[in-house]
């Protein structure tokens, strides 16, 4: 049951006083909340050279590849830069391929400093589909982060709810056996590898 279920948040943010951090941690508390296990992965804390193919061991990516092929579920947390997700997220998953993801259920979560994430969340979700992943429909999205948190702690009542029921969707669909593989992980031939 759910206490069998583990799961993780990667945080994409590398700034020490990262809202999609805190954000993450809310949703992590609602998942232990729901009887999983959880962790937060976060990426400081981790040694990932720039993506290279013929180096895809390199600094700790065998360790980072271990705990997504682990986890039940897995959350995913991006600022949101250029319209697009972070770097260093883009970074990790590149790392990662059908091994970790393939019929794993991942939750979204953006951050945003101006209006809603949306392009980070649906750029995401494209991604994941890539790698046959089932993705939770719903997402959470933090528009004017700076304005939502009072004390570490996520101040709006609806972004608050809207961020615990990602951690409780990751909990409750964390064992869904997904559809079949999607389009577009037939085009992603580059994670076969």
């Amino acid at each position: 049951m759910a206490q069998d279920i583990h799961v993780i948040a990667i945080c994409g943010s590398l700034r020490d006083d990262s809202h999609t951090r805190k954000a993450l941690r809310h949703a992590l508390a609602a998942a232990e909340g729901a009887g999983a296990s959880t962790e937060l992965m976060d990426l400081r804390n981790y040694d990932l050279p720039v993506f290279d193919a013929d180096a895809d061991e390199a600094g700790d990516a065998v360790e980072l590849k271990r705990r997504v092929r682990d986890a039940d579920a897995i959350l995913l947390g991006t600022p949101m830069y250029h319209g697009s997700y972070s770097a260093p997220l883009k970074n990790a998953l590149d790392y990662c391929g059908f091994d970790e993801f393939e019929n794993k259920t991942v939750g979204l979560l953006g951050v945003s400093g101006g209006s809603f994430p949306i392009t980070a969340l649906e750029h995401l979700r494209s991604v994941c589909r890539a790698l046959d992943a089932w993705v939770i429909p719903h997402q959470a999205a933090l528009p004017r982060a700076y304005k939502q948190f009072e004390n570490g702690e996520l101040a709006t009542e609806s972004i608050a709810e809207r961020v615990a029921t990602l951690g409780r969707r990751a909990v409750q669909y964390a064992n869904i056996e997904p559809d079949p593989h999607s389009f577009e992980s037939e085009e992603n031939v580059g994670a076969v590898d």
